[in-house]
């Protein structure tokens, strides 16, 4: 079994993408998509920012590794009566049956980072995307104090050490790794820029809640708790979670959550 596609599978990240909408709306609007571009979302689950940019004509593949997402995507684009998108399963590292220079954008957002193999998923996504062309990327940023970075950051401490040769995830969020990524895919240095925004989580429900969901629901948070279990210490990765989701948001309702949370947004010019 792929080790990826089952941490992806897991548990139901649609339950946390639904806290995700207006960012993931709110950050499509300003790509510049226009009506029968070809857009390529890889990692897209399901359709957190495919959706919207299909809404706004583009024509759009969403690509994830989870079959459970990619048939939520499918639903979701039925429900909205969008006949301009198609979700299906894939494989950041490998995008084989995607003929070269097919996207005018190809998007990723918290999607492709997760991915093993880096130089094989910045090269697979330089290749796709078509001469003048954009990759978009959003990345979490190792050791910003905002929740996400936060969350892997604390669940870390619970879980065992990676194996050897692991490549950390959060290593797309640091401006010099994502340059020699896509340098060594093809791309100049000087059409690769960054950008620092915000991604709020909105619910309507309070903090707890907001964290019960990540447990419950969010493959690697549910097995930093498995793994804390086995040695009496879920209950103090409970605590610091607590502590961390009250101190992050920013709702004046008590019962309902705003949690801010800053990525890098990466753009690459082909």
């Amino acid at each position: 079994m792929n080790a990826n596609k089952a941490l992806w599978e897991k548990g139901d990240f649609t339950r946390l993408a639904a806290t995700m909408r207006e960012s993931g709306s709110a950050l499509v609007a300003k790509l510049g998509i226009t009506k029968d571009l070809k857009v390529l979302d890889l990692g897209c689950g399901d359709g957190t920012t495919a959706i919207p940019a299909a809404k706004l004509g583009a024509n759009v593949e969403g690509v994830d590794i989870a079959r459970n997402l990619v048939e939520a995507g499918n639903a979701r684009a039925r429900a909205e009566g969008l006949t301009n998108i198609t979700f299906r399963e894939g494989d950041a590292i490998s995008l084989s049956d995607i003929p070269d220079a097919n996207f005018d954008l190809v998007v990723s957002i918290f999607g492709a980072m997760f991915a093993p193999q880096p130089f094989d998923v910045a090269k697979e996504m330089f290749r796709v995307t078509r001469p003048g062309g954009r990759i978009v990327m959003g990345n979490w940023i190792p050791g910003d104090p905002t929740l996400v970075a936060q969350i892997l950051k604390v669940s870390s401490a619970y879980t065992p050490a990676p194996p050897e040769g692991f490549v950390s995830p959060m290593l797309w969020g640091v401006e010099s790794h994502v340059i020699d990524r896509f340098v060594a895919a093809g791309a100049k240095k000087e059409s690769i820029s960054f950008e620092r925004e915000t991604f709020t989580f909105q619910a309507p429900f309070s903090p707890a809640v907001f964290l019960d969901t990540f447990r419950e629901f969010y493959g690697p948070t549910m097995n930093a708790f498995e793994a804390a279990g086995k040695n009496g210490k879920d209950a103090d990765l409970q605590r610091e979670l607590e502590t961390l989701f009250e101190s992050q948001n920013q709702s004046p309702d008590r019962n309902a959550t705003s949690i801010p949370a800053t990525f890098l947004k990466v753009t690459v010019l082909k």
